[in-house]
């Protein structure tokens, strides 16, 4: 019986010895371990939702391109230029836009207003900076059409230009073309657009417009 008694004894601390880890310790039970991984989880999450809020935030926030284009607030004189068809003289014509910073600043709104052979014009073109994409994006209405242009470009700072590309609608055919335009800030009162037009594979000018800040 003792002999029994004492292989009980050594038995039970032999278990009791596999039961604890390398370190000594005894192993976390299973609903510790879920504990465990559950904090774990949430520490993550919270880590997750950190950066999207951050990401976000710098996606949102105005920032130098946009200063840039607030630079352009106020009334301008346009000299248009068009060239209806490569072959022919261009036709001349003057407006009047105003820009304003909308939505805090985030985007660009110009409001033109002129004539264009005889008949009144109005457009409508907002301009906007998408800190994610780092690109320019415009977009542009009149009442010359019943379309929306959209075009996306990047800034080139030693010319202190957007080249903008993308594609309209040729009435014409129904089909779109592209098209591309540049838009230089010369200086604090003075801009230069240039438009082109692609057909057939081959590229012409379609617009030039001279603008000047209203004094």
């Amino acid at each position: 019986m003792i002999c029994l008694v004492a292989m009980a004894a050594t038995g039970f601390n032999a278990t009791a010895q596999n039961n604890k880890d390398a370190a000594g310790k005894t192993p976390a039970t299973e609903s510790q371990v879920k504990e465990a991984r559950a904090k774990e989880a949430q520490k993550a999450q919270a880590q997750t939702q950190d950066e999207q809020m951050k990401a976000w935030m710098t996606y949102m926030t105005p920032g130098p391109m946009h200063e840039m284009l607030a630079k352009a607030n106020g009334e301008w004189t346009q000299e248009v230029t068009m060239w209806m068809d490569p072959a022919a003289p261009p036709t001349k014509s003057t407006a009047t836009c105003t820009n304003t910073m909308i939505l805090g600043g985030r985007y660009q709104q110009s409001t033109s207003k002129g004539d264009m052979n005889g008949m009144p014009f109005e457009g409508t073109s907002t301009v906007g900076y998408d800190n994610s994409k780092k690109v320019f994006m415009s977009t542009w209405i009149d009442n010359m059409g019943t379309g929306i242009m959209y075009t996306e470009g990047t800034y080139d700072e030693k010319t202190k230009t957007i080249n903008f590309g993308g594609e309209c609608v040729d009435p014409m055919s129904g089909k779109q073309m592209k098209i591309r335009e540049t838009f230089k800030m010369i200086d604090d009162n003075n801009q230069y657009m240039e438009m082109f037009m692609t057909q057939n594979g081959k590229e012409f000018k379609t617009m030039e417009i001279k603008f000047t800040r209203k004094m």
